[in-house]
């Protein structure tokens, strides 16, 4: 039977997996939703005898049900292959009674590689099943880690061309040099003098701007997105949620039908989101803790039933989390609303015009499975050497934020359900802010990148290859612009000036 997809705002329905894939954001501006979620058609134990290829597979056959399964396997071979540094891709590692679920063991130590290194297979393929001829411009803005992990997925992928926007001074160093220094005749890295909703907003206005869709259609190239607003992106993070629950099976921590809490550092709320399909799909998930940072938009927003997003913008030492607005939250409100599209657009269009929304009281009754707590800067850096001290294990600020977000959870409420928290990018990524926390001292007078090397000797772990690249990789792209250049940075690019 196939799983059809339908926009959040009501102007679209009835798009197949394929089509979804391909166009990223809905018509109407709203994000694609599948019509229904589809519940696991395998027991949880016989996922403990799966590989994480095969578990991808049965998950994923779900959602993509116009995919041929030669077509879908053979988009999961290609991505979870030796780009990954372990055998079972997201390895759980066991610190101080929680469970931790590593998600950056590919390409680029982040998370994002989880789900973007199929994404250009899918779209690939899902271009072939629609007859495309156009060129497939992927733009995406990034906080930090989407970016360069779309970017590795993109590069030199015929048919393809990608532009990724970060804020300028809103990312770590190492982040803004794996970004500048990518490779691929296709890409483009553009700063943007602005913080990433900023760039957020910027990339939606395009996306929405129908006369220069059509501008572009009569040039050859049409738009797709790999933010996780794209639901290509979205479903495959579905995916490590059933195999870490399958682990724990399969290791005998877990029985099977116990249920787990879990929780995770939450930006654009992709990423927790995928934990609550999971949930609905039949994995055991008690409580949904979302993890914040002094960018508490969504902390609020869990304990009051608000959304403000008028308040100071913070950079923080865990960027990627640096979000006011939360765009894959939508999803939620329409799914908590009852699916109504009309609710969903009073929602969004008060959050345009006031930067502000207050959901129902119904509404709020739904959102119960979920909990928001926040970390701030000493306590997230508190998290990090506190945890070293104790175990030795070294993690990176946002997932110090959930550890410490955790914690709090468990002091409130005294529950100790069996827990995962989603360790979303390697310590390497952040070297100056996880050694400060560390051992300060030891971090006088060096560069970000020279730390590498007393972060590698402190924690008795290899420096990853994404690192050593960058090293010595010259820098590539060098364009800054403001926001309201950002429409003609790409039509330059594209070679399709304004007329």
């Amino acid at each position: 039977m196939e799983l059809l997809y339908k926009s959040t705002r009501g102007g679209q329905s009835g798009v197949s997996a394929s089509r979804a894939i391909l166009q990223g954001l809905a018509c109407d501006g709203g994000l694609f939703v599948p019509e229904r979620i589809p519940a696991l058609e395998l027991s949880l134990g016989a996922f403990a005898q799966m590989s994480y290829q095969e578990t991808a597979y049965e998950v994923m056959k779900l959602f993509f049900t116009d995919f041929t399964e030669e077509e879908l396997k053979n988009c999961i071979k290609n991505a979870y292959d030796e780009k990954f540094d372990t055998d079972v891709i997201a390895p759980l590692s066991r610190v101080e009674g929680a469970y931790y679920l590593e998600l950056f063991h590919g390409a680029t130590i982040a998370f994002k590689d989880m789900a973007l290194s199929i994404l250009p297979h899918l779209m690939t393929a899902a271009a072939g099943k629609n007859q495309i001829k156009n060129e497939i411009v992927i733009l995406t803005a990034t906080s930090g880690d989407t970016g360069k992990a779309a970017l590795a997925g993109f590069a030199d992928v015929p048919g393809t061309r990608i532009i990724v926007f970060y804020p300028k001074d809103g990312v770590s160093p190492i982040q803004e040099k794996q970004m500048v220094t990518q490779k691929g005749d296709n890409t483009l890295v553009v700063g943007i003098r602005g913080n990433f909703d900023d760039a957020q907003s910027g990339v939606k206005a395009i996306f929405g701007d129908q006369e220069l869709q059509e501008k572009l259609a009569r040039a050859g190239f049409q738009f797709s997105s790999a933010n996780s607003i794209n639901i290509g992106r979205l479903v495959p993070q579905i995916v490590y949620y059933v195999h870490a629950y399958a682990r724990l099976l399969e290791n005998g921590e877990l029985s099977e039908g116990e249920p787990i809490n879990v929780v995770v550092p939450t930006g654009n709320f992709g990423n927790i989101l995928a934990a609550y399909y999971a949930k609905q799909m039949g994995v055991p998930v008690a409580k949904l803790i979302c993890a914040s940072n002094e960018n508490r938009v969504l902390y609020d927003f869990f304990r009051t039933g608000a959304y403000d997003r008028n308040r100071p913008f913070i950079l923080t030492t865990s960027p990627s989390m640096d979000i006011l607005i939360s765009s894959n939250l939508e999803r939620l409100l329409y799914q908590i609303a009852g699916s109504d599209a009309g609710k969903d657009v009073e929602l969004m269009d008060a959050l345009a015009a006031e930067g502000r929304y207050e959901i129902t009281s119904q509404m709020k009754e739904r959102l119960k499975d979920f909990r928001g707590y926040y970390a701030t800067e000493e306590e997230t850096a508190r998290t990090i050497a506190s945890v070293y001290e104790d175990t030795g294990y070294v993690m990176d600020t946002h997932t110090a934020v959930a550890a410490c977000a955790y914690e709090k959870y468990t002091a409130e409420t005294g529950d100790r359900t069996k827990t995962v928290i989603a360790s979303t990018a390697s310590p390497y990524k952040f070297t100056r802010s996880v050694m400060e926390a560390i051992d300060q001292d030891r971090c006088a007078g060096m560069t970000d990148l020279e730390l590498v090397d007393e972060l590698s000797a402190l924690s008795g772990t290899g420096i990853p290859k994404a690192i050593q690249e960058i090293r010595t990789a010259p820098v590539r792209h060098k364009t800054v612009c403001g926001v309201s250049a950002m429409k003609e940075t790409v039509l330059a690019f594209l070679g399709a000036e304004q007329e």
